[in-house]
């Protein structure tokens, strides 16, 4: 079956927190934007019963009534959603593809925040009590509705030890479930000792989960003594699991740069290691995953792709020129020496309008052109003739040295 193609200014892999916020950058920028969502519009934040500490929303919210928010604004700056799966994406080159099953999505940027999921034990029944019918993946988002209630923790690194403190301050008794045998933890050696010592903390060595187990909502979880095989029943009224996280990133292997836990390397700008090509929200490593965390991702990555494809604009229409004779003024306006040459520039660019084009490009505005232009040294000027580079000028900048440039 011959696939149909689509063009987009830019295309956003997964339509959850991170995603979404991007989406309405980008949307507001007046970019074509396409959102691709696999599951459920939201992401994982839909699971949460209640979200209290998300800025703005003093009594509390549920994820599905904040994502429904978030997907409500996107909508509103023409942003378009298609519910499928990505099977490939091809992002090198001016041009990104990414691909689903029946559509090629053509693209000048691409924001990969396809987020990941935790991961499961495996346990019997374990399908049935995800996320709002008692297994929980988060303590910051579930530990105020555990108050004086009894939870178990799945687990012994630090993530798992560390939220299990952190659970105390709510419920009235943390179990921690660890594989190994007594005193051996998996954790920093600060966060086990605080933990062994923490009253509210108690430990069940070699053990691993059978099975989760109750009516509508989980009751017990069951217990296995991997030395014994013997079987404990322990009532618990949530059961947090903390055994790592699997990002969404099996698709990229090999086309982006990633760490060897599979999450995609970003920079301070959530730019990854291919022009054009952003990531945001839990996709990429983060010290914490939260929806106001991957708001503030998908608000760097949206800002960051319009920054792009302006400058690529730029750069292909004015610098380039059609392959038209060009010159680029390369300045910062910060820079004295470089405002004293604007009435030079400006001089030159009077006298030969007809004949070429001159572009000014600040440097502090527009870091990502002077990078593609390869330029290192400031004040400089850059002629063009026939779409390329001919000569770079980076000292001692003169009249007689730009009309030179046209002999």
């Amino acid at each position: 079956m011959e696939k149909r193609t689509e063009q987009y200014d830019v295309v956003i892999i997964g339509g959850g927190a991170a995603g979404l916020t991007a989406g309405i950058y980008c949307g507001r920028a007046r970019l074509k934007t396409l959102i691709l969502e696999k599951t459920l519009v939201g992401g994982l934040a839909t699971y949460t019963n209640e979200i209290e500490n998300y800025p703005g929303f003093p009594e509390g919210t549920t994820g599905t009534e904040l994502m429904g928010l978030f997907h409500k604004q996107a909508k509103k700056f023409g942003v378009d959603f298609k519910m499928t799966d990505v099977k490939a994406v091809s992002l090198d080159g001016e041009m990104k593809v990414v691909e689903t099953f029946r559509v090629r999505y053509e693209c000048k940027a691409v924001i990969v925040a396809s987020g990941g999921k935790p991961r499961l034990t495996g346990a019997k029944n374990e399908e049935k009590y995800l996320y709002d019918k008692g297994i929980s993946f988060c303590a910051t988002c579930d530990a105020a509705a555990n108050t004086g209630k009894t939870v178990m923790v799945i687990g012994s690194g630090d993530a798992a030890i560390e939220e299990g403190i952190f659970l105390t301050k709510f419920a009235d008794k943390v179990i921690v479930s660890v594989m190994h045998d007594p005193g051996k933890m998996d954790c920093n050696e600060i966060a086990r000792n605080q933990a062994l010592d923490n009253p509210k903390m108690e430990f069940m060595w070699n053990t691993v989960v059978d099975s989760f187990e109750g009516e509508e909502r989980l009751e017990t979880v069951v217990l296995k003594n991997s030395k014994t095989d013997e079987l404990q029943p322990v009532k618990v009224d949530t059961c947090f699991l903390f055994i790592g996280y699997i990002p969404n990133t099996e698709i990229l292997s090999g086309v982006l740069e990633l760490n060897r836990n599979g999450y995609v390397l970003v920079n301070e700008k959530m730019e990854t290691n291919i022009p054009g090509v952003f990531a945001a929200g839990d996709v990429c490593d983060k010290f914490l995953k939260q929806v106001a965390t991957a708001v503030g991702d998908g608000a760097i990555a949206g800002y960051g792709v319009e920054k792009y494809i302006s400058e690529c604009e730029v750069y292909e229409n004015q610098i380039q020129n059609h392959g038209k004779p060009s010159v680029v003024y390369l300045w910062n306006a910060t820079e004295p020496a470089c405002r004293e040459l604007l009435p030079l520039i400006e001089k030159f660019e009077q006298a030969h309008a007809a004949e070429l084009r001159v572009t000014k490009v600040d440097v502090y505005k527009s870091p990502g052109l002077a990078a593609r232009l390869g330029v290192d040294n400031i004040p400089a000027i850059a002629y063009f003739n026939e779409g390329e580079m001919k000569k770079v000028i980076t000292g001692g900048i003169s009249e007689a040295q730009l009309n030179d440039l046209l002999s």
